[in-house]
């Protein structure tokens, strides 16, 4: 029987999605409590951060390389099968990091298993994502992924919290086991969702199958790709503030270690508003999705041009708001306006198309920091960003000239069907 909700809690009234979101939570836990151990037994042990930056792109590379392979695997075959077997490699593969921690394996070793994992990972991430698409009606797509975000939040803060009590009493060796027994909990809870409340999406037939039939679908969906390019400048560019703060902080704000801090905890903040912003609006459109845009770039703009470390924190809070806003947008409108049987691979895309972007904008933003300074770098990137959004909103406006309106919040596409136009 499904419960009544807030409208802001409205996914939440659906039995399978309940237990979906703790498992989520369990497992978001669990995984921040992996990558803080794994970073810290890496840079303890080589004292080097290009030791801990092979580390990290080893466990994303596999996302840009075999996005496509991954999203063409869940579109033929059933999200559950592929997340289960997904699952029980986690497990295996967080207890053998647990054992090499523990004997001192070799770094070697550490960075096979890393890399494996981050292989799984990539190809369970499409499956994921359609699996979200079946627990939940269309309708409250939009909802599940604003609570997926606060889930998400709150679990890397409890991991990283957790995992410093843990790593500190009983050793490195127990967040990794800590985190296979979260996976455990994700398939008891895959077992425990009730299929024939499940929403099925079509998977695809063999004329659609395949990465070749993936991009060929693409390749004539200018909407989507409209929304790939401008998530790329935006992912790149607009929130990339891992580099920016940093550089901030140690250079025109000078509060150091401590304002870094100190930024970050106000961030985790504003990705929570954000989440609960987008949470409690009933339509996540394509005009949502621009004025984010829109606002955020402004801010960052304004961030660089601030010089007090209170000034630019009151700018970072609703630049965090408004990233969760764009990405939960975004990811609602990628897969309620793409077709049901490539749902899969168009998800892949855009995770691909978000790595390549961190990983190509990362250096760059911080040569602009070291170069012309911090601030002239946010200015610049908030510009362009600006720019990218303005001519996606004139792109968008075009495009809508020419289709009929249509309801995409509220219908899932057949394979025969063409992407929905945004509301």
């Amino acid at each position: 029987m499904r419960r009544t909700m807030p409208p802001a809690l409205r996914a939440l009234a659906h039995r399978n999605y309940r237990l979906w979101a703790t498992a989520d939570l369990v497992s978001v836990t669990g995984s921040w409590m992996q990558v803080l151990g794994l970073n810290w037994v890496v840079l303890a042990r080589t004292g080097s951060a290009t030791s801990l930056g092979i580390s990290i792109l080893l466990s994303t590379l596999p996302g840009i390389l075999l996005g496509p392979w991954a999203g063409a695997l869940a579109d033929r075959f059933p999200a559950r099968r592929i997340i289960t077997l997904g699952q029980t490699i986690h497990v295996a593969l967080a207890v053998l990091l647990a054992l090499v921690v523990a004997t001192d394996g070799t770094l070697a070793l550490i960075y096979a298993l890393t890399a494996i994992a981050g292989v799984v990972t990539t190809f369970e991430g499409p499956a994921l994502g359609r699996f979200a698409g079946e627990v939940v009606p269309p309708s409250d797509l939009g909802n599940a992924l604003a609570l997926g975000s606060i889930i998400n939040s709150t679990g890397r803060v409890l991991g990283m919290s957790l995992a410093g009590v843990l790593a500190a009493t009983i050793g490195e060796p127990s967040l990794f086991l800590v985190n296979a027994a979260s996976f455990l909990a994700v398939l008891a809870t895959v077992r425990a969702i009730r299929t024939d409340e499940l929403i099925p999406l079509p998977l695809s037939t063999p004329d659609r199958a395949g990465v070749r039939a993936g991009f060929g679908y693409l390749r004539g969906r200018t909407r989507l790709l409209t929304l790939f390019a401008l998530g790329f400048v935006l992912s790149g560019l607009g929130r990339n503030y891992q580099v920016t703060m940093a550089a901030m902080t140690q250079g025109p704000l000078g509060s150091g270690p401590a304002g870094y801090g100190l930024l970050s905890a106000v961030f985790a903040v504003g990705t929570v508003i954000g989440g609960i912003i987008a949470a409690r609006m009933r339509h996540l459109s394509i005009p949502v999705l621009l004025g984010a845009a829109a606002i955020t770039s402004v801010l960052q703009v304004t961030g660089g041009l601030t010089t007090g470390m209170v000034a630019f924190a009151l700018v970072i809070l609703p630049i965090a708001a408004g990233a969760v806003l764009i990405d939960t947008t975004m990811s609602t409108r990628i897969q309620l306006d793409s077709a049901s049987d490539m749902r899969g691979r168009v998800i892949a895309a855009h995770g691909a198309v978000s790595a390549t972007a961190g990983a190509v904008s990362a250096p760059l933003l911080g040569w602009l920091c070291e170069w012309p300074g911090p601030q002239t770098a946010l200015v610049l990137a908030g510009a362009i960003a600006l720019t990218a959004t303005a001519a996606a909103a004139t792109h968008f406006r075009r495009l809508s000239s020419k289709a009929p309106a249509t309801t995409a919040t509220t219908t899932i596409p057949t394979p025969a069907e063409k992407p929905l136009v945004p509301a």
